[in-house]
């Protein structure tokens, strides 16, 4: 329950449930409960963490079984695959049902022969399936061999904001970006996997004819120092704002113009849906999850993966007619709350845990 999009989701779901018809409990199986584990906890949800051993540790499988007896728990909800496999292995037997979720897929995806063997059978005993996007449902399907019929799709949602002008404007103020000045921006982990230094070279070509432009980089990960070297590399650090994580990103957003995101691939990005929420247009890699939530042309700008040219063209298209901008900010807004609200998504799981409890108590 560290910082990430599956994490959200999660604290999304404990929190949000009807306190009359839910009890909620965590486990984390990696030894530790982590900066989001921390917070609903404070919320007064019970959340405990296990410690997984290397390889195939069957004494965690007991671990769980013995928290599923202990707690009385009815349904297991298994978020990504490795919990899924220790979950369901610890329900074997017992009358609590097992909900699997998957929220995205590795990159480049590739085929396993275990998977192939293991996959369906785990299927077949798994009550409920789970793809946070047609196209990881596909991957499900494909890499892992679970039938597509098995796997219902749920989009994330999340609690749109609510935004203090004075403190955006504070905000960008102390950021240094004047008024007059186009702001692109991200908020991501800063890991190969989001490719941002596809973005930094996309900007430097941008920057040849908007010069008046600057990138503020939300997020902190494995690749800020090279990615602050590329910016110093390739000439335009001082239109580069590196701001580190913040756990709180709604003002950064709202300072944006134009989000980006330059992804090798996505289930549903969380912060992609944020600034949908806030209204601020999207440019985004076609890739994974991305053209279920952009749709191009109508609430943003998807582009060819991992193309420079492709990516700096987009920008300049959006950001140089201000009124297609304004185009994509009303109707993202509008197919947010159509379509990727947190009350929605909470609302769908709770229908798969009563459907899948049945009438012997939810």
């Amino acid at each position: 329950m560290g910082i990430g999009g599956t994490e959200q989701v999660i604290r999304q779901l404990v929190t949000g449930l009807p306190k009359t018809g839910f009890i909620n409990t965590i486990a984390c199986i990696d030894g530790s409960i982590g900066a989001i584990g921390d917070q609903v906890r404070g919320q007064g949800v019970d959340v405990f963490s296990l410690r997984r051993k290397p390889g195939f540790d069957v004494e965690l499988i007991k671990q769980i079984r013995n928290q599923i007896r202990e707690r009385s728990i009815d349904i297991i909800h298994c978020h990504q695959y490795t919990p899924w496999v220790y979950g369901l292995l610890a329900a074997v037997g017992l009358k609590t049902k097992v909900v699997f979720t998957e929220h995205g897929r590795f990159h480049p995806d590739r085929y396993r022969y275990k998977a192939m063997l293991v996959n369906p059978l785990l299927a077949l005993m798994t009550d409920k399936i789970i793809a946070i996007s047609g196209a990881t449902k596909t991957a499900l399907s494909r890499y892992e061999f679970i039938p597509e019929k098995c796997i219902e799709v749920i989009y994330n949602g999340i609690k749109g904001f609510e935004l203090d002008l004075s403190a955006v404007q504070a905000l960008r103020k102390n950021l240094g970006i004047l008024e007059s000045e186009l702001v692109l921006g991200t908020v991501a982990r800063l890991d190969p996997v989001k490719n941002q230094s596809l973005m930094l070279d996309a900007f430097a070509v941008v920057l040849e004819q908007l010069p008046n432009s600057k990138l503020l980089m939300v997020g902190d990960g494995p690749d800020r120092n090279l990615l602050e070297e590329k910016a110093k590399d390739l000439g335009i650090d001082k239109n580069v704002i590196f701001t580190g994580f913040k756990p709180e990103p709604v003002n950064y957003l709202a300072v944006m113009d134009i989000f980006l995101l330059s992804s090798h691939t996505e289930g549903t990005s969380m912060t992609l849906l944020e600034a949908m929420s806030l209204g601020v247009p999207a440019i985004a890699t076609n890739v994974g999850g991305n053209p279920e939530i952009v749709i191009h042309g109508d609430t943003g700008l998807l582009t060819e993966p991992d193309n420079i040219g492709s990516f700096a063209k987009a920008i300049r298209q959006m950001a140089g007619d201000r009124s297609l901008m304004d185009r994509f900010s009303k109707e993202s807004k509008r197919v947010f709350h159509k379509a990727f609200s947190q009350d929605r998504m909470i609302d769908s799981y709770s229908r798969i845990y009563r459907d899948t409890k049945g009438s012997t108590g939810l």
